[in-house]
């Protein structure tokens, strides 16, 4: 977990970046405090305690299961406290008027956290990627890979989400699992390997490396349907054996062209070393 601190106009907004899920969640009452105008923290905390009671009633528990996260306070201690992803974020705006509202939805656009017209239009979300991966350097090559792999990806966690896994922490279990099987590798040590940290891994992955995930994950797909795989346990072991197909097809490959497919290659830019004049008399 990775903890961090931002600021729309004169509010501070706590955060914390879950590195498992590649997600960040911000403070519910921090946020809360912005859209009510409350200067008094404690009057934020009440507000919210009321609305989530409120919504609770009302049905709403995409809003009031939030997950619950150490952050620090005001007086450096860390305590337990509510927070939620962009997504959940974005609904708690909605409950509440505010002329705050949709200051803020630009805001959390702006800082690259959601962008929210890709919310109602999926096919502006797949433009900027390109867009932003040609700024990048990247091959038209790459970027139909990438392309096909996130798609292979959505079929995979959309079959998830039909079959009794929970989003977010049973995905990046799955995920991780999956990744283990034909990399020899876990997530986190494939991006430590690369020298990533918040950055995406497949943003960072060579073509090899693309492809090997993408049939790891539609070989998990494709044997969790033939199962009927339900639940975390049923796809844990479609998991395991998706990725250990693509596993032996990387072992041979590898022996093929005495090339190891998983590598330490990223596309960071080249961070440039700036000297003195005197150190090159």
């Amino acid at each position: 977990m990775k903890n961090d601190l931002i600021l729309f106009e004169d509010y501070k907004i706590r955060r914390v970046y879950d590195e498992a899920t590649e997600t960040w969640y911000f403070s519910v009452v921090d946020i809360i405090q912005v859209l009510t105008q409350q200067s008094d923290f404690q009057a934020a905390r009440n507000y919210w305690k009321v609305l989530k009671n409120r919504l609770a009633k009302e049905g709403n528990q995409s809003v009031t299961k939030c997950n619950r996260l150490k952050l620090q306070a005001a007086d450096g201690k860390k305590y337990l406290t509510d927070v939620a992803n962009v997504e959940t974020v974005l609904r708690l705006i909605q409950s509440i008027p505010s002329p705050k509202a949709e200051p803020i939805k630009l805001w959390l656009a702006k800082v690259g956290y959601e962008r929210i017209q890709e919310m109602t239009d999926p096919e502006k979300s797949l433009d900027r990627a390109r867009e932003t991966w040609q700024k990048h350097g990247r091959t038209e090559k790459w970027i139909q890979q990438r392309m096909m792999g996130q798609e292979t990806r959505n079929k995979l966690t959309d079959y998830w989400k039909e079959h009794d896994v929970k989003e977010t922490r049973e995905f990046a279990i799955l995920t991780n699992i999956i990744h283990q099987e034909w990399a020899d590798i876990t997530v986190k040590q494939h991006k430590n390997l690369k020298g990533l940290k918040t950055q995406n891994l497949r943003d960072h992955m060579s073509e090899a490396e693309l492809i090997f995930t993408a049939l790891a994950e539609l070989s998990t797909r494709q044997i969790a349907e033939s199962t009927d795989a339900t639940g975390m346990v049923e796809n844990t072991t479609a998991a395991k054996t998706g990725g250990n197909i693509a596993k032996k097809a990387r072992i041979e490959l590898e022996q093929k062209t005495q090339k190891k497919v998983v590598s330490n290659e990223n596309y960071l830019p080249t961070q440039k070393i700036i000297t003195n004049d005197s150190d090159n008399e």
